[in-house]
């Protein structure tokens, strides 16, 4: 699945053809169908699912070992610039490019795609909301960043430079800096 995922991230779902996706895994051709009976589909959709949870744990890794919030969001930005040109702008979001590509034609796939974003909004805002965010704040944020991220990703891979990725975190960061200042006030208060 892991060279599905690359395939995916790199050429998306319709440009990646079976043969590619068994000659990256070097598995027999038969061997999509007896693990996949519905083909491209299901693989894609276990793909999108997969590689959905393995982003939002990296993430969550980031963010969980970072000595507050504010860094933890910055780093997940700047990590990402350094992903895209250490792999020459090829290695997005596999969740971003399907979910461009098959929003409007695959519901099975689109589904797989709102689950993972669902999946990210739901447990962001649990992280955020462990510094003292609001709930509502929170999701906001989180929302935000995803939002702010995915975009960059399509904006630096067409320019062939991290800078969308970069400022588009420093415009994040900057905005739970300041909801994390307001949430101190409320408090105090």
């Amino acid at each position: 699945m892991t060279a599905t995922a690359e395939l995916f991230r790199r050429h998306g779902y319709t440009g990646t053809g079976l043969k590619q996706i068994v000659a990256a895994a070097g598995a027999p051709f038969g061997s999509v169908y007896h693990f996949f009976p519905g083909g491209k589909a299901q693989l894609g959709e276990e793909v999108v699912r997969r590689s959905g949870a393995e982003f939002r744990d990296l993430v969550l890794t980031v963010l969980d070992h970072s000595p507050d919030l504010v860094t933890g969001v910055g780093m997940v930005f700047t990590g990402a610039a350094h992903t895209l040109v250490a792999t020459g702008y090829e290695d997005a979001c596999p969740i971003e490019t399907v979910a461009l590509e098959v929003a409007s034609t695959n519901e099975p796939l689109r589904v797989a795609t709102a689950d993972v974003f669902g999946d990210w909004l739901t447990a962001g805002t649990g992280r955020f909301t462990r510094h003292g965010l609001p709930e509502d704040t929170a999701r906001a944020l989180v929302t935000s960043m995803i939002c702010s991220l995915e975009g960059a990703f399509v904006l630096s891979r067409a320019l062939r430079d991290p800078e969308p990725v970069l400022t588009a975190g420093a415009v994040v960061v900057e905005a739970v800096r300041r909801a994390l200042a307001e949430a101190g006030d409320r408090q105090d208060r």
